[in-house]
């Protein structure tokens, strides 16, 4: 802000910048101009020169421009071979922003809401047609979430609690990236409703629980199978409350089945194998008569010869 004196009367003329969300400590940023682009990509550089990081997360990238993103793409690849870059974007066709040429990956949102509408309203064939809907987009690593900072926790949205370790279940043993936010993975609440403080809580340290064990265990499972992380994805088994799927590559099965129903579920399919093993429990399954799904339970069969 500026003062001027014109003849005998004051005048102040305002010069202030372009905001993002009426928040002035967000500067809008041209982000056409090459000296903006120099000054963050030297900012990633000196990230990785120092301290050796692996990636960064671009928040609202669904308003950035593509070009700059290209240029982000140019560093990331530069600086690091698997250096990785991650937006956050809510709608839309996520290949626009995930590709060789600009984001490893975005969050998933549409598989976000799909997974919590799918138990609450007792709808597994909503979770399906997600599933077949960003397949259409295209073979797409996407950062796939319960919950996050901002959004409802997981445990405060489920009508039923115990549909808390199936819906984990189910993020593990899709395709796509899984990301547990912190406290969700021993049950901790909190409302949007309540605001940001409510989601982003501090606690006096870490729990640990039966909901905290399973996870370590669906990790664990992905974490050494390749069908899991990198399998094609076809549903086998698919009612409104109970789903199996197979995840294969390169020789490697694994048949996801989740039963989200008290009652014990038995499902006749061709399995394409004899028997197998529980990737969670190490326990061996054979699917000579069917194969029993008893209430609340999820199982990632990898097949055997």
């Amino acid at each position: 802000i500026s003062a001027c004196l014109v003849g005998s009367e004051m005048c102040i003329r305002d010069s202030s910048y372009e905001n993002w969300g009426g928040y002035n400590l967000l500067v809008k940023l041209n982000q056409r101009n090459p000296e903006v682009q120099n000054y963050i990509c030297d900012v990633i550089r000196f990230w990785v020169s120092e301290f050796d990081i692996d990636g960064i997360r671009l928040d609202a990238a669904d308003v950035l421009d593509f070009d700059f993103m290209r240029v982000l793409r140019h560093t990331a690849d530069e600086v690091k071979k698997d250096f990785w870059l991650m937006g956050e974007v809510i709608h839309g066709d996520y290949s626009r922003w995930v590709n060789g040429q600009t984001l490893h990956s975005v969050t998933n949102y549409a598989l976000h809401k799909a997974l919590y509408s799918g138990h609450n309203d007792h709808n597994y064939f909503e979770i399906a047609h997600t599933v077949k809907y960003l397949q259409n987009m295209g073979d797409l690593d996407l950062y796939n979430f319960v919950d996050n900072h901002d959004v409802t926790r997981v445990a405060s949205i489920l009508t039923n609690e115990k549909h808390l370790p199936l819906i984990y279940a189910l993020m593990f043993g899709m395709p796509g990236i899984p990301c547990v936010y912190y406290g969700s993975e021993w049950g901790a609440k909190g409302e949007k409703s309540q605001g940001d403080p409510a989601l982003r809580a501090c606690f006096d340290g870490p729990q640990t629980n039966g909901l905290t064990e399973w996870i370590a265990k669906l990790a664990e499972a992905k974490k050494h199978s390749n069908a899991l992380n990198y399998g094609a994805f076809r549903s086998v088994v698919l009612t409104n409350r109970q789903c199996i799927f197979e995840r294969a590559v390169d020789g490697e099965r694994v048949l996801v089945a989740i039963n989200a129903e008290e009652q014990p579920y038995t499902a006749h399919f061709d399995a394409g194998c004899g028997r197998a093993v529980d990737l969670i429990t190490g326990q061996e399954h054979d699917f000579g008569g069917g194969s029993e799904l008893p209430g609340y339970s999820a199982y990632f069969w990898k097949c055997e010869r």
